[in-house]
């Protein structure tokens, strides 16, 4: 067994922080430092990480069953990297925005470390199997945050994530049998390293219901239309920073999970497989998917327009902008899924800043429903600038991460098919026109939203509305100066996914 690497300190730490946390420790000091601990070891790591080799690196093996194939592994290439960085800016930025905690403080801040445990530990694992466990460990206190500290109908929103969630990674988890049973007998492991090398020397060649298991499971987890039902009003209902946590993070676990087990082990090829509707009809599974991308940005992108509160406008958009990656990862080339691994992390940075001064307001004002609101630009100007950088951000302004993001999916999925298609439109690049109206569709709600609670006439009751505290303050614009460093320099994060995400 090999030394333990900055890994398995990196998971350890808000897991041990957890620990001593539910044991009577100040729960707010011991979240807090243990938040800049995460950030600081994940900062070294990306600073330490060799690009010239690439490849995964900071690797740790600690066997546990040899018979199975199966190892508590750690190990991160730049797209690892990326996703742990993502995951320990949002970790330090929802710690810092917890407002006082009235009932149960100790174990909300547990659950909270426990959130962000999950997501390093799945980012950072190398075991298929130890991944998906991660994943689970980090819904638990999802479920818990939301059921107990939530608001509106919290109990139902808590109960629908569980069941929709629940149901998904079950399905995953058969997509994963599925895929450790397709290898030969003498090879079957859950080493992703080694499930990658099967799958490119031939020797792995799973059927194609394990990959429609393993999309159908991690789509859910995504909110791919129509499974999307549950993160509206799962988000709109839990306290600020599982909002910022899921939505920002740990929805990622999914797209990452792609990337990871279906974009190298499945050729592509798949997709053009038809199935037969009768009558002499049929229809490719490219297009079935180019279908549920559309509900995505389309159907879902009107929903949101037609929403009355902010929570709910953001929970919808956050599924919205889903379609954008998969729309990238469906084109599948290296243009296209590039631009999805930097909305990813755009996407990430950017709802959960959201998230955070949306939490904020619900806090002074006990409401996010826009006809109860208006002119607070006036008594908080700094919330309004702040509030505004990040709605700019999530519409794709030029200058933010999220904008290059787009582009690259853009780009790269008008052109997938330029050379198979000699007249006329293909299905993707059909769907592609579809995305660039979508930034239309996200531009009209966002602004919506800002125009609503910023400007119009304001209600006499919010004329002394507290602006940000200060420390809030800081860990929203943590958020925005990343999405800006990335937005003016995207290189900064490209030369750490792009190698890393064709085989």
């Amino acid at each position: 067994m090999s030394l333990p690497s900055p890994l398995f300190f990196l998971t350890l730490l808000p897991l041990a922080a957890a620990l001593f946390i539910m044991v009577g420790a100040p729960a707010r000091l011991i979240a807090r430092v243990a938040s800049l601990g995460i950030l600081a070891v994940a900062i070294k790591l990306v600073l330490t990480y060799d690009r010239a080799i690439g490849g995964f690196q900071f690797v740790t093996q600690m066997p546990v069953s040899d018979g199975l194939g199966l190892s508590l592994s750690f190990g991160a290439d730049g797209l690892s990297l990326a996703m742990l960085l993502l995951s320990a800016i949002v970790t330090v930025s929802a710690v810092w925005v917890i407002p006082p905690i009235k009932t149960r403080e100790n174990l909300f801040y547990a659950c909270v470390l426990l959130i962000s445990a999950g997501v390093i530990g799945a980012f950072s694992s190398m075991d298929v199997l130890f991944f998906y466990a991660f994943h689970e460990v980090a819904l638990i206190p999802t479920f818990l945050l939301i059921g107990i500290w939530g608001s509106g109908d919290r109990q139902a929103a808590a109960w629908k994530a569980t069941i929709y969630l629940g149901l998904g990674s079950f399905v995953l988890l058969l997509g994963i049998i599925g895929l450790y049973l397709a290898m030969p007998a003498s090879q079957r492991t859950f080493d992703l390293q080694t499930i990658q090398a099967l799958a490119k020397d031939g020797s792995l060649n799973p059927p194609h219901w394990v990959y429609w298991t393993l999309l159908l499971g991690f789509g859910t987890l995504i909110s791919l239309f129509p499974f999307h039902s549950w993160a509206p009003q799962a988000y709109a209902s839990a306290p600020t920073p599982a909002s910022m946590l899921h939505a920002g993070v740990l929805k990622k676990f999914g797209l990452y999970g792609i990337l990871r087990l279906i974009v190298p082990i499945f050729p592509h090829s798949i997709l053009a497989t038809r199935i037969p509707l009768g009558f002499g009809w049929s229809i490719s599974y490219l297009d079935l998917f180019l279908v549920l991308i559309v509900g995505n940005l389309l159907y879902i992108g009107l929903v949101t327009i037609a929403q009355k509160r902010l929570d709910w406008t953001l929970g919808y958009s956050s599924v919205m902008h889903m379609g954008y990656i998969f729309l990238g990862i469906a084109a599948f080339n290296q243009l296209s899924l590039s631009g999805a691994a930097v909305l990813m992390v755009a996407h990430g940075l950017s709802i959960a800043a959201l998230f955070a001064l949306s939490g904020a307001l619900r806090e002074r004002t006990g409401t996010l429903d826009y006809a109860e609101l208006g002119g607070l630009a006036k008594p908080m100007p700094l919330f309004g600038l702040l509030f505004g950088f990040a709605t700019m951000a999530s519409v794709g302004l030029p200058g933010f991460a999220n904008f290059p993001g787009e582009l690259m999916v853009f780009f790269g999925s008008f052109g997938t098919s330029a050379d198979i298609v000699k007249s006329g439109l293909s299905a993707i690049q059909i769907v592609t026109i579809i995305a660039v109206w979508g930034v239309v569709i996200s531009a009209v709600y966002m602004l919506r939203a800002y125009r609503n609670v910023f400007f119009g006439t304001m209600p006499e009751r919010w004329a002394r509305l507290p602006d940000l505290a200060p420390i809030p303050r800081y860990a929203v614009i943590l958020l925005i100066l990343v999405l800006l460093g990335i937005g003016f320099h995207p290189q900064l994060l490209l030369s750490y996914v792009t190698p890393n995400l064709l085989p």
